[in-house]
């Protein structure tokens, strides 16, 4: 069969256009090539981010250190401690995409020291929520809100009173970690959506690489059925006029012909498969595929080749049989006749074909005991396997087997709805 090429963008490709639009953490997660350069690099997007992160908690450390020169109840050397440890807690921001639970548990004495690192520990707080799993941040979420309150009780506002100082920072503790939560949640999703859509791949392409195991089974199956019954043929006119050079002209003649035929009908055959394992599917200005119809045919082909063969058809309307059901019905008649001219030459053998819709289609082929010894003939016995899988495909069966006198049978109903 013919690899179809698929040209479409997948999913990867558009990554790679636009890398700097995802998060570093997100882009080695859904992206193979980013997965196997070690540890993610900042995108346009990260640094954009920690920038504005960086601003924030510079802008907050601002707002709380303009605070402590209207506080007279924070002594001088407090004050220089508190914007000193601000100023650090607000540098290791940039630090917080490598070490977000390392941040965020220093962050916890720091906060208790400095007003002015409030910022920083937000933004810690948020970024433990983003790229770690909830118990993390349950735990050093739940030890931020209940040091809230001994915080203000030890170093109150100046501006609000102390209810309302402890509600403001922890109903914002809590946003920033809700916050967090919501982004991680998105990731997760996104990288889920990648993962099933990666699967989906997989899953297509194994099967489409079924498919086409099994239409190439089917392939080798027909031209298993074909080539078999031509070169058979062309077997027993060659033996004919090896073991027979005295015979006369005209019989010399009529095999040769015989010969020379069938070798054009296996050439033809053996063309059209090709074609289909080229091309991927049958050439529509190729010869039609075998019915019932020409089962008559197949006999009249075997009688020219000295074959003593009987056809017993009961069914009225050959043409009314399905497709098919018909091609079914004539491979199986095909390779019990090539069995039989292999296993049982001289022998006649009787085809007899009977069916109405709703009762099914009986293909019974039965040839009696060959007379004398037969040599061996080279077969893998594949044939008769082949047609109880081709009548299974169908939803009939097939039986197969010696019978008591020495002969052999081939038994096969097929559905006809």
């Amino acid at each position: 069969m013919s690899t179809v090429r698929d040209d479409r963008p997948t999913p990867a490709a558009g990554l790679i256009g636009r890398r700097w639009l995802f998060p570093s953490a997100v882009l080695h997660e859904i992206d193979p090539d980013a997965g196997r350069s070690g540890r993610p690099r900042r995108t346009v997007r990260d640094w954009v981010v920690d920038f504005t992160c960086f601003l924030l908690a510079v802008a907050i450390g601002l707002a709380a250190a303009d605070t402590l020169h209207h506080d007279t109840h924070t002594p001088h050397a407090l004050a220089v401690v508190d914007q000193l440890l601000g100023a650090l807690s607000c540098a290791a921001v940039w630090a917080r995409r490598r070490w977000p639970l390392g941040l965020a548990v220093a962050m916890i004495p720091v906060g208790l020291l400095s007003n002015t690192a409030g910022g920083a520990g937000m933004v810690a707080v948020f970024t433990l929520a983003v790229h770690r799993p909830f118990r993390y941040i349950a735990w050093i979420g739940g030890i931020s809100l209940a040091l809230i309150p001994p915080f203000f009780w030890l170093r109150p506002d100046p501006d609000l009173q102390y209810a309302g100082a402890v509600a403001f920072a922890e109903l914002l503790t809590l946003t920033v970690i809700g916050w967090g939560m919501f982004v991680r949640s998105k990731r997760q999703l996104m990288v889920s959506l990648r993962d099933r859509a990666r699967r989906a791949e997989t899953e297509a392409q194994l099967r489409a690489e079924q498919a086409q195991r099994l239409a190439r089974e089917a392939i080798a199956r027909e031209m298993h059925d074909v080539l078999a019954h031509r070169l058979t043929l062309l077997s027993v006119h060659a033996g004919a006029l090896e073991f027979r050079p005295d015979a006369p002209r005209e019989e010399v003649a009529r095999a040769a012909g015989v010969i020379r035929e069938s070798a054009h009908e296996a050439l033809q055959d053996l063309r059209e498969i090709i074609g289909v394992l080229r091309a991927g599917e049958p050439d529509d200005a190729g010869r039609p595929q075998p019915t019932l119809a020409a089962l008559d045919g197949l006999v009249a082909e075997c009688r020219e080749a000295d074959m003593k063969v009987t056809l017993a058809s009961r069914v009225t309307d050959p043409a009314a049989v399905p497709s098919s059901v018909g091609r079914t019905a004539y491979r199986i008649a095909q390779e019990a006749l090539t069995n039989a001219r292999k296993h049982a030459p001289g022998t006649e053998v009787t085809v007899s074909v009977t069916g109405a819709p709703g009762e099914g289609l009986v293909v019974d082929v039965r040839n009696p005991a060959p007379e004398g010894e037969v040599p061996a003939v080279p077969g893998s016995g594949q044939g008769l396997i082949g047609l109880t899988e081709r009548a299974t495909l169908t939803g009939g069966r097939l039986r197969h087997g010696p019978e008591p006198d020495g002969g052999f049978r081939v038994r096969a109903w097929l559905p006809w709805g």
